[in-house]
C-alpha cells in the first residue's frame, strides 16, 4: 500500500470525488482521500492523500489557501459563478454587441476589493455542500428551495488586484479555511452596486503545496506505467516541515507508539518548546511516528495526532 501524498494539477471538469476515483485505479488502492472540494470548473491545487497519510485529511483541510480567481462586474448568477443560470445583466456584459459601460472606476472597484481583506461575515452559497437539518445545500438549491444560511466569519489574508480590466477583475486571494471565493466576488460586485460573479478559479496554494509541486492526472498515469511512482509520493512528514521535531530514547519508543504522553527529558534533544506548538515526533530510529503539542500545565508533550 502506498502511504503519503501525492499533489494533484485538477483539470477542469473533474470533482474532487472524479480525482479520487481515478487514483484508485492509478495508484491500486482504495484507501485514498482527497483534503478539500474543488468545484468541477475550478483548477489548481489537490494534495490527496494515500493509506495512513488518510490521517492528514482534515488537518490539511483546515489549512489556508490561496487562489487566483476571476471576477465578472455587473453580472450575477444563482451559483455565483459563471456556470449557473443568469439573474441579472443589465449591461449586457454577456452580450458583447450591446455591452455598456459599468458605472464604476477601477479605482473604486480595487477599493471595494482591498476593504474585504481581514475578517468578515460570509453568507455561505446555495449551491454548495454545507449542510442544513441534514440536507447538502446544493440539493436543495436544485430542488428550487432556498433557505436561510446564517453568516459565518472568515479571514482574508491578503486580496491583491493583479489586473483589472473592466468589468473583468483578475485577483490574488490568500484565505482561511471556510471561505468560498464565489460568494466574495458576489460580495464585492454588491459593494459596488453593480453585482458580480466568479468567473474562474484556480488554487495556487494549499495544504503548504502550490501548483510547482503538483501533477496531473495523465502525468500520473505515465509514472504508474513506467514503475515510478514512489518519485511522486510525498512523505506523510512532509507537510509539517515548518514544526521542530523531536526523537523519543528507545526507552521510551513503547509510550510513543501507544500515543501515550512525552516528558520532555524522554526525548534525545531534551527540549521543550511553547505550550500548543505543534512538534514532530519521531521513533528513535527516525520513522515519523506523529504530531504532539507541549502542555504547560501538565508539563508533557501529548499527542495531537498519531500516524
Amino acid at each position: 500500500m502506498i502511504n503519503g501524498i501525492i499533489v494533484i494539477n485538477k483539470g477542469p471538469g473533474f470533482t474532487s470525488h472524479d480525482v479520487v476515483a481515478k487514483m484508485r485505479g492509478i495508484c491500486g488502492q482504495k484507501k485514498i482521500g482527497h483534503t478539500g472540494t474543488l468545484d468541477p470548473g475550478a483548477t489548481g491545487v489537490l494534495p490527496v492523500c494515500l493509506g495512513s497519510g488518510t490521517k492528514l485529511c482534515d488537518m490539511l483541510t483546515d489549512s489556508s489557501k490561496e487562489y487566483v480567481a476571476e471576477l465578472l462586474l455587473g453580472v450575477r448568477t444563482d451559483t455565483q459563478d459563471i456556470t449557473g443560470t443568469v439573474l441579472s445583466d443589465p449591461w449586457g456584459i454577456l452580450d458583447r454587441e450591446k455591452a455598456g459601460i459599468l458605472p464604476v472606476t477601477e479605482e473604486e472597484v480595487r477599493q471595494a476589493c482591498t476593504s474585504f481583506q481581514g475578517e468578515y461575515l460570509q453568507v455561505p452559497p446555495m449551491y454548495s455542500a454545507l449542510k442544513v437539518n441534514g440536507r447538502k445545500l446544493y440539493e436543495l438549491a436544485r430542488a428550487g428551495r432556498e433557505v436561510e444560511r446564517k453568516p459565518r466569519p472568515v479571514t482574508i489574508q491578503e486580496l491583491e488586484v493583479l489586473e483589472a480590466c473592466l468589468p473583468v477583475v483578475k485577483l490574488r486571494v490568500a484565505c482561511s479555511k471556510g471561505t468560498y471565493i464565489r460568494a466574495l466576488c458576489a460580495d464585492i460586485g454588491e459593494k459596488l452596486g453593480v453585482g458580480g460573479t466568479m468567473k474562474s478559479l484556480r488554487r495556487t496554494r494549499a495544504g503548504g503545496y502550490t501548483l510547482e509541486d503538483a501533477i496531473t492526472l495523465e502525468e500520473l498515469q505515465q509514472y504508474r506505467d513506467q514503475g515510478r511512482l514512489g518519485q511522486v509520493v510525498r512523505a506523510v512528514d512532509s507537510v509539517f516541515g515548518e514544526y521542530p521535531a523531536l526523537h523519543v530514547d528507545r526507552d521510551w519508543e513503547r509510550l510513543l507508539l501507544n500515543g501515550n504522553a512525552i516528558l520532555p527529558e524522554y526525548t534525545v534533544e531534551r527540549e521543550m518548546y511553547a505550550p500548543g506548538r505543534w512538534v514532530r515526533f519521531y521513533e528513535p530510529e527516525g520513522a515519523f511516528a506523529g504530531i504532539y503539542a507541549y502542555d504547560g500545565e501538565k508539563k508533557h508533550y501529548k499527542c495531537i495526532k498519531k500516524f
